[in-house]
């Protein structure tokens, strides 16, 4: 099991009062399997993904990530943990502006001993048909191409679980398309995938499609 999640709940407080983002959720996803959590706006989609990476303790409940609970870590454990095992894929790309195509799709083997490290980059980029573009900073690229720049950074370290909020929100539909096969194609090859999206064509790229609503996981 890639990723475990059991009576996860999640409550942010503000100066308006209480706001309950995740109620007593459950989730498993297995290796090999590709799953969408569908939902609008403010259900608590982000929170969820948030919380599954390592990067958002919750109130209460437990998470496994290959294994392994991150929040039993200290905090350069668990980034050590994350960079070994989760991989990223935003909506806002968060790609270093000062940092070329190729320095981005690295970044990860900064904070972790990625074998052959340039080599696999380079064959990413190659793979995302971004070779021309390898010293180009992202203030250069198209939109389409800092989301596959983005991609290729996530699958850098061969992480076990790769975890995607709204990859395609901001994408035109061929561009989009091209994100959601290479997410399949992980899952495919073995790898977890837990995407995250309000976009009902999008999710009907996973194999598994559950909705969030009120901070509650239910079957679609």
């Amino acid at each position: 099991m890639s990723l475990e999640l059991a009576d996860i709940a999640k409550t942010y407080h503000g100066k308006d009062g209480q706001v309950c983002a995740l109620a007593g959720v459950d989730l498993k996803v297995s290796a090999g399997e590709f799953v969408a959590i569908e939902g609008k706006s403010g259900c608590g989609k982000s929170t969820l993904l948030l919380v599954a990476g390592g990067m958002l303790a919750p109130d209460q409940g437990s998470v496994q990530v290959a294994g392994q609970d991150p929040y039993a870590l200290g905090s350069d454990a668990r980034a050590r943990f994350r960079a070994a095992h989760i991989g990223f894929v935003f909506q806002q790309f968060h790609l270093v502006p000062y940092l070329n195509v190729l320095e981005n799709t690295l970044a990860p083997s900064l904070a972790l001993d990625v074998p052959r490290a340039t080599e696999r980059a380079e064959e990413l980029l190659e793979r995302f048909g971004l070779t021309a573009r390898r010293r180009h900073l992202p203030a250069e690229l198209s939109t389409g191409e800092r989301q596959r720049t983005a991609l290729a950074r996530a699958l850098l370290t061969q992480p076990a679980l790769l975890l995607a909020d709204e990859p395609t929100g901001n994408l035109d539909p061929d561009s989009a398309q091209q994100v959601l096969a290479a997410l399949a194609e992980f899952a495919q090859n073995g790898g977890s995938v837990l995407l995250v999206t309000h976009d009902a064509q999008a999710a009907a790229q996973a194999g598994r499609v559950v909705r969030l609503e009120s901070g509650v996981l239910s079957s679609r």
